[in-house]
């Protein structure tokens, strides 16, 4: 199925009016029981963290936001989906394959169409936390 009919299929037209005049979302934060073992693989993959609060606040800048990981006591985050947009299918592929080499798992990545078309490529970080890692593709 091509956009157009998948846009005429899925997306309410007209829009529904938004409730709230939102500017966006600020910030991901992420309470990992398994903090250490956390850190040590978002560190492995994108660098140090910009933002450290003593021994259980570690930020990374992502884009325009911030992931951040905070030590927990219940487990670590279940029923989540971090998505983390590159500015490139490229790109998108080459963080995905950085977080499988990093101890994540995930399959091949492909095109296809989630509200708009993008290059999807799915990790799971190695304490099971769903990353979706895309890139918006055009709108042909």
């Amino acid at each position: 199925m091509d956009y157009e009919e998948y846009r005429r299929k899925y997306i309410v037209n007209p829009p529904p009016p938004p409730r709230f005049d939102f500017a966006g979302v600020r910030g991901l934060a992420l309470f990992y029981e398994d903090y250490q073992q956390a850190v040590a693989f978002y560190t492995e993959v994108l660098g140090p963290p910009v933002y450290v609060e003593g021994e259980g606040t570690k930020s990374w800048q992502i884009g325009d936001t911030w992931l951040t990981l905070l030590r927990g006591k219940n487990g670590n985050p279940v029923n989540v989906e971090v998505p983390l947009i590159t500015a490139t299918p490229a790109e998108a592929d080459r963080l995905q394959a950085a977080f499988i080499a990093a101890g994540g798992t995930g399959a091949e990545p492909f095109n296809t169409l989630m509200g708009e078309p993008v290059r999807y490529c799915a990790v799971t970080d190695p304490l099971g936390v769903e990353l979706l890692v895309y890139c918006p593709l055009p709108k042909v």
